[in-house]
């Protein structure tokens, strides 16, 4: 039987996703010849959770565990990187396992943690959106793709933000167990078996912590001129920069080509449109500068997953 670690870290961190993951697990076992014997293990004895109105006492200390298969690492919640300075030890752990053969996955925000150890550096990874700034920042060497919900390269998986962890989980056990088994997980649970974006959860807010003031300046045109075209050729021209150096500074500044960029802001705008207001298609296409249906609808399917009618029925009620 193989061996499966779900790790409790030391900090104020997610509990959610460590007993979301055990029940799964749990239950798959259940359903068909156990695969893991399953385990909780920390630095500590006994860990917290939410101002200590709740607590988890790990079955071992990962001290005692040698070796295992695969390691879930839960989301830290909005204390990532106070809780990755605090796990030294458990960083360095994973590395070990890691290196020894056993698969990892984390969940949310625990890809800090797993980033901590260099075992993401050149691969891809994913998220929680909201965090995606400063993850960029702590981890530059890391293919950061939020869009994702689930990334699955050398044995390591990651997955999007919140309870999306739950098709993680799914995902993992028809990896281990088989699809028949995730389908009845899905079911017994009530989760949306192979979802696989995250895309129209995201709430483009536009990266603005670098400190390039050209580049912001060059943010807040485009924030401000929605209804516009604005050619990158005559923006940078605006700020007195040429084009290839314009483009490498804006690329550095906020993870976007300037044309991505605009279309995040656009395509942002149009989805709030969407939610909130009984707009057709066409008047929010030209309220945000586009004249061609198609050209709008191929970019919006691409930022969001969605059509933008498809968009509009999931979340506005009172539209669809």
């Amino acid at each position: 039987m193989k061996h499966l670690t779900i790790l409790v870290p030391d900090g104020e961190n997610n509990l959610s996703s460590i007993v979301g993951a055990y029940k799964i697990f749990s239950r798959a076992n259940e359903l068909r010849k156990p695969v893991f014997h399953i385990e909780l293990a920390g630095v500590s004895a006994s860990a917290d959770f939410h101002g200590g109105l709740f607590s988890a006492r790990p079955h071992k200390l990962i001290s005692e565990i040698k070796r295992t298969d695969l390691v879930i690492i839960p989301s830290l919640n909005h204390n990532y990187q106070a809780s990755t300075s605090i796990n030294g030890e458990l960083t360095d752990w994973i590395a070990k396992q890691y290196r020894g053969g056993a698969a990892v996955a984390c969940i949310c925000t625990g890809a800090f943690l797993l980033a901590a150890s260099g075992l993401l550096d050149g691969k891809s990874c994913s998220t929680h959106w909201s965090t995606a700034d400063d993850f960029r920042a702590l981890y530059p060497k890391v293919k950061l793709q939020t869009d994702l919900l689930i990334t699955d390269e050398n044995g390591i998986y990651t997955n999007g933000g919140a309870y999306s962890f739950l098709n993680l989980i799914l995902y993992l056990v028809e990896k281990y167990y088989d699809r028949e088994t995730a389908i009845h997980c899905a079911k017994i649970f009530q989760i949306e078996i192979d979802r696989h974006s995250q895309s129209d959860f995201i709430i483009f807010q536009g990266q603005k912590t670098h400190g390039d003031e050209l580049v912001k300046k060059a943010q807040d045109y485009i924030e401000h001129r929605l209804d516009e075209k604005i050619p990158t050729e005559e923006l940078a021209a605006s700020l007195a920069i040429g084009r290839r150096n314009f483009d490498r500074r804006f690329i550095k500044a906020t993870g976007n080509t300037p044309t991505e960029y605009a279309q995040r802001v656009k395509m942002e705008v149009a989805k709030k449109a969407f939610e909130t207001s009984r707009k057709s298609v066409n008047e929010v296409m030209f309220e945000v500068g586009y004249s061609d249906q198609k050209a709008f609808r191929e970019v919006f399917r691409r930022i969001t997953g969605l059509s933008p009618l498809e968009y509009r029925n999931r979340y506005n009620k009172d539209a669809a």
